[in-house]
């Protein structure tokens, strides 16, 4: 069976998890973390892709980018996964594979699912029960995003520039969103998106990315395949 392609479009925030295979750990020190955080920067520039949000876990990180080009967030996950295999290896003589294979990545409608993305992102090792709050873990884009700790890497989406007039108010109203917590459906809508490829967003949204990537940008209907589904049964760009 062909492999599901990804729906992406330059210019449209995409959430991508990459995991550690069969959900080992990839990052086993702080220098591992800060290795990953500085590659990811320089690729990032050189593919022009702007990161809005990321958090790195225990075994699988999560990226929320815009990429300025088609093929930006491939070329970035392929280059940035290969170096940081390469330094791993290196650094603790091991051999093999460290991820799970392809990147899971969803489009992203930014008028409303950006900034839940983003809090979805950030609130991981709250989750995870390895702290209390997102601004006691340390490899996260929160710090940059909540706190005005500086950060080369993070570029804020204009969703997030629209939460107030200058830095202070922004912030005030980026931590407000944080005093809840998301709800189990839209957590749910979040992994399942990203785990099955399709975009997050309305109906609407996924009607629109279906027209411009020509598939389905979600889950289909019972019964007959669409028009879109046939037309492309032949190759990897069906798989939606």
């Amino acid at each position: 069976m062909p492999r599901r392609a990804r729906l992406r479009i330059a210019g449209t925030p995409l959430h991508i998890i990459q995991r550690g295979n069969n959900r080992s750990a990839c990052f086993f020190s702080d220098h591992d973390y800060g290795c990953y955080l500085h590659h990811l920067e320089e690729l990032a520039t050189r593919y022009t892709c702007s990161i809005h949000a990321y958090v790195m876990m225990t075994n699988h990180v999560h990226l929320l980018l815009t990429p300025g080009r088609p093929d930006g967030n491939s070329l970035l996950m392929k280059h940035l996964g290969q170096r940081y295999v390469q330094y791993v290896n290196r650094v603790y003589d091991l051999s093999g594979t460290l991820w799970e294979g392809r990147f899971r990545s969803s489009i992203v409608q930014a008028e409303t699912y950006l900034l839940r993305c983003q809090r979805y992102i950030e609130l991981n090792p709250v989750r995870a029960r390895m702290v209390d709050a997102p601004g006691a873990y340390p490899w996260s884009s929160f710090g940059a995003n909540a706190l005005g700790h500086r950060s080369v890497l993070v570029t804020p989406h204009p969703i997030f520039l629209a939460l107030g007039p200058d830095d202070v108010n922004r912030r005030a109203a980026y931590l407000d969103l944080f005093r809840g917590a998301l709800e189990p459906m839209e957590l749910e809508e979040i992994r399942t998106s990203a785990n099955a490829g399709y975009a997050l967003g309305n109906d609407r949204f996924r009607k629109e990315m279906a027209v411009a990537l020509g598939r389905r940008a979600g889950p289909g209907k019972p019964g007959r395949p669409s028009e879109v589904s046939n037309r492309h049964a032949g190759g990897e760009e069906a798989l939606f």
